[in-house]
């Protein structure tokens, strides 16, 4: 039996759907920025299993660093009295799908250590896909497709340099879609 807050049965799914799309959505990119330029640079200094340990340790602090970020953004993500919001739970279920895929790439790491920056940098973009459509915006499928299509670009055209190579085409579509976030929120604040 599901027990729902009197909060969100008042509020129509429209009504929430347009609260959650007025959020700024910047902690969440700029997290993934750090952690994807931290795996960037370990992957460029850094000894192989330096690398994939940064890899793993910086993509699995990306929620956290984002809840933090989200204070200073202004966003934060559990402020007290912030209402329910159903597409809350619809971003968090799209980011365990994402999370779930991983159960395929872990086993293709444990053959080739190099897949990992491929693999996790395809994966963990999913999400986005979930979160465009959620604010009705191109930007979530941008992130989602050009990730994914630029991570396996990167993958075929630099093979000595895939810790390197792939961290960077993360971080310029992250860039890019900070940029893009700031705008769409600015826009919405102006009306």
């Amino acid at each position: 039996m599901t027990v729902h807050s009197p909060l969100i049965e008042q509020r129509s799914l429209e009504t929430q759907r347009e609260e959650f799309s007025h959020r700024r959505g910047l902690a969440m990119p700029l997290a993934g920025t750090l952690a994807w330029g931290l795996i960037g640079l370990v992957g460029a200094l850094g000894t192989p299993f330096q690398a994939v340990v940064t890899l793993y340790i910086a993509t699995g602090s990306i929620f956290y660093l984002g809840m933090g970020l989200s204070r200073l953004t202004g966003e934060n993500f559990f402020a007290k009295g912030r209402p329910k919001n159903e597409f809350d739970r619809l971003f968090m279920a799209g980011m365990l799908m994402s999370l779930l895929v991983f159960t395929i790439a872990l086993p293709w790491a444990s053959q080739n250590h190099e897949s990992l920056p491929l693999s996790f940098g395809v994966l963990a973009g999913l999400m986005w896909l979930p979160y465009g459509w959620i604010i009705q915006h191109w930007i979530g499928a941008f992130h989602a497709i050009a990730r994914a299509l630029l991570c396996v670009g990167a993958w075929y055209a630099f093979p000595a340099q895939r810790f390197v190579a792939i961290p960077a085409v993360v971080v310029a579509v992250y860039l890019i879609t900070i940029a893009v976030q700031e705008w769409r929120w600015r826009a919405l604040q102006a009306r």
